[in-house]
This record gives structure tokens, C-alpha cells and sequence, in this order.
């Protein structure tokens, strides 16, 4: 692992668009009041051409502007930091006209994004360069509670251990933010409270056929509802004072394109894997319904990403939230695949297009901890 090192007052942050730029509201306003934050802690921030261009289709510019701009903030010696401006649809554009091993072979800096920023943080830290899969640039751009904190905690080296979050924020258009464009710069609506649900292998050879999740308040859930008769026999909820424990190399980021870089010239997992040992994989989902999720996790699965998974964190899901398909919901879309694994799996992490969400360190050893709804992750970085 090539480690960067940790930024500190006066550095320089780049800020560039390498999918959707900011030319819209509410993000055009975050963006302004994300530099002013940054600026205002010390830091000199370089905001890139691509974060205000908006002629690009599915993406900010012409790919091989994006591209171009994001390797020279990379390399260029006076910046020490660089953030994505979003996410978006087609980053993979820019990955096409990167050359990553360039890049993996220069010094290395921190990379923060989420989303379609799996396009860059994935590959890199296949390459021994990890990032940071967490807060785009604009979500600075609010007032700063415990999430903005832990991530700006992170880029500063002042935090490696973090701790989830007790709320989860939900609008009912189905938006992970509620925002009104006019007044960008506003605090988290705690809608909703965070419950985590954990599944630990099965005890050796059992053969109940049903299966009670028992969550982290006490309530028991029907079975149906959570896990398959086939999942159950591998898979057993966790009781909610019982400790699940995971260690190996962090790896993971949005599910729409993992799978989408599966088996092309950028899928280098299986040598990773290789060399490597234990990995904790961390995924969440964007735009897929629910089967497409479960068949995304399938597609990983058979193409021998998952077979040195340590466990999985599974972020709360976006457009597959609250969505059941021939009797198969959010949950069964997971364990339903992953159970033959025999792996823990903790779902509805604190991570992903819902807010709030932990700073996730690809690429880098961590050590997890769920018990009842608390979550911790510790980076040795």
C-alpha cells in the first residue's frame, strides 16, 4: 500500500469534475460554500475548469478533458489533495482515457469521492493507492456535523477510527438530502433512526428451514422478509448484544460500477486477490431494482471477486429501498447470494447515496466492529 500522506492548513485542495460538474442548484451553491469552508480552515483550494462546464453527455465535459484534468491535479506537485465534484452516470468515460498506472506509480495523494468516483478509487487501490470513498466536494458545502467532521478528520490525519452514526435521512421523494436550492446550507433532517441488521453463519449442519431476524431493538421480523429457507441454513441473525468482529483489506464502493468494470481491461481483482489477504467488502447500491441488485452480487460472486471475503458491509440502498420483486426484497437480494459464503454481512451500513455516511478507506487494512446498531471501523493508515 503506497499511503498518502494526511493534509494540513496551507496545503492546496484540487477540486475537478471527472463526472458531473456543479453548474446546477443546490450544487453550485455547496461547491462555493465548500471552498469557503476549506479556505477559511487554511487550505488553498483550486477549483478545475471541468467542475463549471455542463457540455458533456452524462458527464461535465468532453471525457478527454476530464481526464486530462485529472491527472494533472494528481501529479502536479502543489496539490496535495483532490475532490471529485460529484458523482454522476459516465465516469467511466474518464477512466478510459486514464492511465492508471501512471498515476498508481507517482506519489501518491488522497482521492475523495463516492458514487461514480468508483470508477477511480477501485482501480487505484487494486494498484496499492487507496481513497477515500466518502463525501463529494458540494457535501462540504452544508453545516458541518459528526459525518463532515469524520471525513475532513480523515483527509487531516486527526482520526483513522470511526463510529456510525444514530439517524438516517430519508425524504419522501425518495432523495437522500433534503434541500431547498435557495438556502443550500443546511444541517441533516434525522428522519428516521438507524437500524442495523447482521447476519453470522449458521451453526454446522443445521437444518431448520425457517428463519427469525431478531434486529437490534428487540424486534423480530418475519422471514420471509429477510432471508430465503436455503440462506437460513447458512445464515443466522445476530443477537443483539452479540459482537461481530472483521479484518482484512477494505475493498468495495458503488455496486452500479463494480459490476460495471467486471471483466474489462480494469478488473484486476482476481491477481489482487492473489497477493492479498483477508478483504472486507463494502458496497452499496444506486440505480438498480431490486433483482438487478441480486444479480449484480451474483455477477461478482461467479467472477471470484468475493473468494477471499472476510465479511461485507452493505450501505443502505437507493432505488432498491423498500422494493420487494417475486417475494424478494432489499435484504434477500443480499443474503440470498452471499450466504453460501459463510461470511458475516451487516446491512444498512452507515454509507452510500443515503445520508449521513462514514468515511470508507479503500484499499486500506481495517478492523470492523458491529454490535446491536453501532458500527466502528478502525484504519491502519
Amino acid at each position: 500500500m503506497k499511503l498518502p500522506s494526511f493534509i494540513r492548513s496551507g496545503d492546496t485542495i484540487g477540486i475537478t469534475a471527472p463526472s458531473f460538474g456543479c453548474t446546477t442548484e443546490p450544487y453550485k451553491s455547496r461547491l462555493e460554500a465548500a471552498v469557503r469552508e476549506f479556505r477559511d480552515r487554511g487550505f488553498r483550494v483550486i477549483v478545475g475548469e471541468t467542475c463549471h462546464m455542463d457540455d458533456g453527455f452524462g458527464i461535465s465535459t468532453d471525457p478527454e478533458k476530464t481526464a486530462a484534468e485529472l491527472t494533472d491535479f494528481y501529479l502536479r506537485d502543489d496539490m496535495d489533495a483532490v475532490l471529485s465534484a460529484g458523482g454522476g452516470e459516465m465516469m467511466c468515460a474518464t477512466l478510459a482515457n486514464l492511465d492508471l498506472d501512471r498515476l498508481a506509480g507517482a506519489k501518491p495523494k488522497w482521492y475523495m469521492g463516492f458514487s461514480d468516483n468508483t470508477n477511480f478509487i477501485f482501480p487505484m487501490a487494486l494498484r496499492g493507492v487507496p481513497g477515500i470513498y466518502g463525501l463529494n466536494a458540494p457535501g462540504f458545502g452544508k453545516v458541518w456535523e459528526e459525518p463532515e467532521e469524520d471525513a475532513y478528520a480523515l483527509l487531516t490525519g486527526q482520526k483513522t477510527s470511526f463510529d456510525g452514526y444514530d439517524f438516517v435521512e430519508i425524504r419522501e421523494d425518495g432523495d437522500s438530502r433534503k434541500t431547498d436550492p435557495r438556502m443550500p446550507y443546511v444541517p441533516y433532517v434525522k428522519s428516521e433512526k438507524k437500524r442495523l441488521r447482521t447476519f453470522v453463519p449458521g451453526r454446522p449442519g443445521r437444518k431448520k428451514a425457517g428463519f427469525v431476524s431478531v434486529e437490534a431493538d428487540g424486534t423480530i421480523s418475519d422471514s420471509a422478509k429477510t432471508v430465503s429457507a436455503g440462506a437460513a441454513k447458512i445464515l443466522r441473525s445476530a443477537r443483539s448484544d452479540r459482537k461481530v468482529e472483521l479484518d482484512g483489506v477494505m475493498l468495495g464502493g458503488c455496486l452500479d460500477i463494480l459490476e460495471l468494470l467486471c471483466g474489462t481491461r480494469f478488473d484486476t481483482v482476481k491477481e489482487y486477490l492473489r497477493v492479498h489477504g483477508p478483504v472486507i467488502w463494502a458496497i452499496e447500491e444506486c440505480d438498480y431494482n431490486i433483482l438487478s441488485y441480486r444479480r449484480a452480487l451474483w455477477h461478482l460472486l461467479e467472477a471470484g471477486w468475493f473468494d477471499t471475503a472476510a465479511g461485507f458491509l452493505i450501505g443502505r440502498p437507493l432505488a432498491a429501498r423498500g422494493q420487494e420483486i417475486f417475494g424478494v426484497d432489499e435484504y434477500r437480494a443480499v443474503t440470498d447470494i452471499l450466504a453460501p459464503l459463510g461470511v458475516p454481512v451487516v446491512m444498512d451500513a452507515d454509507f452510500g447515496h443515503i445520508c449521513p455516511q462514514m468515511p470508507l478507506v479503500i484499499g486500506a487494512k481495517a478492523h470492523v466492529t458491529a454490535r446491536g446498531n453501532h458500527l466502528s471501523i478502525q484504519y491502519t493508515i
